[in-house]
């Protein structure tokens, strides 16, 4: 249904359309336009431990991303993931789909045992994705994202 490609210069676009205040309403809103610069050059160069993709369509269509990364959480350092679909390509499923896929990457990285994901309490899509994927809700608490901006979030996990 899906497949993930490597993040590259050419995938800026699909930032910014990722950055729209009904893309980032659960997110704290939209980033400033130097802030999605700096987060495409991360991207790029994958200046952290973890990797982002492009999800990419049977058809070809470059529909959002989804990546994983390490979160050091008080007791221990876990997998987290995230994930966008552009608004014309949500509904399909194309999400967990991609989910699934980057839990395998994440598992082929070996390093830690659980994938996290910590979307916010009223984000019903989000979270529905979470249970039909297979993560299991350990709880809500409060999560900072981005810096300074707290929210309250559920903690999903996944065994890996």
């Amino acid at each position: 249904m899906v497949t993930l490609d490597s993040w590259s210069k050419q995938d800026f676009t699909l930032l910014e359309g990722c950055n729209t205040p009904e893309m980032t309403a659960h997110l704290g809103g939209p980033e400033t336009p130097a802030k999605l610069r700096e987060r495409q050059q991360r991207y790029v160069e994958n200046a952290f431990t973890g990797q982002m993709f492009v999800i990419v369509t049977d058809d070809g269509d470059r529909a959002g991303l989804v990546g994983y990364w390490e979160h050091t959480e008080p007791a221990e350092t876990v997998w987290e993931t995230g994930w966008a679909i552009l608004p014309e390509f949500q509904g399909r499923g194309l999400a967990t789909a991609a989910v699934a896929e980057v839990a395998k990457v994440a598992a082929a990285a070996g390093r830690h045992s659980t994938l996290h994901a910590y979307p916010g309490v009223t984000n019903a899509a989000s979270n529905a994705l979470c249970r039909k994927a297979g993560f299991v809700l350990l709880g809500d608490r409060d999560f900072e994202y981005p810096k300074g901006h707290w929210m309250r979030c559920n903690d999903w996990s996944l065994d890996l």
